[in-house]
């Protein structure tokens, strides 16, 4: 799949940073994209995207400062500026590009507030899908990084084809600070769309038997609104496994010494393996935690070394999906790669309950109503003040 990413804002843009990484590692040149940002220290601090596509908006505004949290800032610059943005794009090449991929961290205000914007124009411009990926703030980073996650994700499901929500707040370890997370939460939301944003590529290991190219991906989230992710990545056994680490090594890997040992493949039947991956993908822990048998949607696929592959195995785990999950449109597919890994990636699109989504809207009510109350009472105590002001 022909993948062109636009890093909005400062988390957006580290992560399509590491996108554009994994894809020059991995030789596939199937990625490409720009970064858009208000703050120019953000946009200078980045390894990967070529200068040329780094792009600072709001100047007369901000003067390259940022906008902080404020994401109506962050949206007026975006709408402001937005032909400068859709030239970049159009610069870098979009003739043979499947789908639009805009990614935001939600709580801040250069990505909150200006994916919305950029997700409306590209959807009246091109006939091509737009989605978008997500990141909602922990709770720890305050009320209004979730108010302004709200304000944007609400929006943003009313403008992009779909939208896939990666939770902080899940991935962050017992302690551990979300600032300190950032790094390996990033490799975490690269790694998973790493595999499935490469479906349909021909890799050095050749054609899968079951192949999920672009439209089997479009067709899957079709239906909009948001989506979870869920993934398993199991090490093959063989004399290779010490020498090479292949496609999902490009990354450093997140297991501790006791995951590894436990999903070290054991000589069972290849077809259980798959199965058995397939599941823990799926009850394992998702990108936005939520009831997957709400899900309309699913997309399973296998990737990693041909060897390790099994149609019949992927075509049971399908079924299994398809027993849980709401709705009966499950397709899926082999996706085989130069690797001692093999991983599975499970798409739940159209999601009908997330707890978490829930209690961001509750609390961001909370908040708005907060603000007014607060406006309020700083405005009674100038109510009726017989006092003349310097001016009118």
């Amino acid at each position: 799949m022909r993948v062109f990413f636009i890093g909005f804002g400062q988390a957006g843009g580290k992560v399509v940073d590491m996108f554009i990484e994994q894809d020059k590692k991995s030789g596939m040149n199937s990625f490409r994209g720009i970064v858009v940002n208000t703050a120019r220290t953000d946009l200078m601090g980045l390894k990967n995207i070529e200068l040329k596509d780094r792009i600072l908006i709001g100047q007369t505004v901000v003067k390259g400062h940022g906008v902080g949290t404020d994401n109506v800032t962050g949206a007026r610059i975006a709408a402001d500026e937005i032909d400068s943005i859709i030239n970049s794009i159009d610069t870098r090449g979009t003739h043979d590009v499947d789908a639009f991929v805009i990614v935001a961290g939600l709580g801040g205000g250069t990505g909150s507030g200006g994916s919305p914007v950029l997700a409306r124009h590209l959807k009246r411009i091109y006939r091509e899908p737009v989605y978008v990926l997500g990141l909602l703030p922990a709770p720890e980073e305050g009320r209004l990084y979730t108010y302004n996650a709200a304000r944007s994700l609400s929006t943003l499901v009313n403008e992009a084809d779909n939208v896939f929500v990666f939770d902080n707040s899940a991935w962050k370890n017992e302690g551990e600070s979300v600032k300190t997370a950032y790094s390996r939460l990033n490799d975490e939301i690269v790694r998973r769309f790493g595999v499935l944003f490469r479906a349909g590529e021909v890799s050095k290991a050749g054609v899968g038997e079951m192949v999920v190219d672009s439209s089997e991906i479009i067709n899957t989230l079709r239906g909009g609104g948001i989506s979870s992710v869920g993934y398993a990545v199991t090490e093959v056994v063989s004399d290779r496994t010490k020498q090479k680490r292949g496609f999902f090594g490009g990354l450093k890997e997140s297991f501790s010494k006791k995951e590894k040992a436990e999903e070290v493949l054991m000589g069972e039947d290849k077809s259980a393996k798959v199965i058995a991956l397939v599941r823990r993908a799926m009850l394992g822990r998702l990108t936005l935690p939520c009831d997957y048998s709400t899900a309309e949607r699913a997309l399973v696929l296998v990737a990693g070394n041909p060897n390790e592959m099994d149609r019949k195995g992927v075509e049971k785990a399908k079924s299994w999906v398809e027993e849980n999950i709401a709705g009966v449109e499950v397709r899926g597919g082999d996706y085989p790669v130069d690797s001692n890994y093999i991983a599975a990636v499970v798409v739940l699109a159209t999601i009908g309950e997330a707890p978490r989504v829930r209690e961001l809207f509750e609390i961001a009510k909370e908040t708005k109503e907060d603000v007014i109350r607060s406006k309020e009472k700083r405005a009674s105590m100038f109510d009726d003040q017989d006092i003349d002001p310097l001016f009118e």
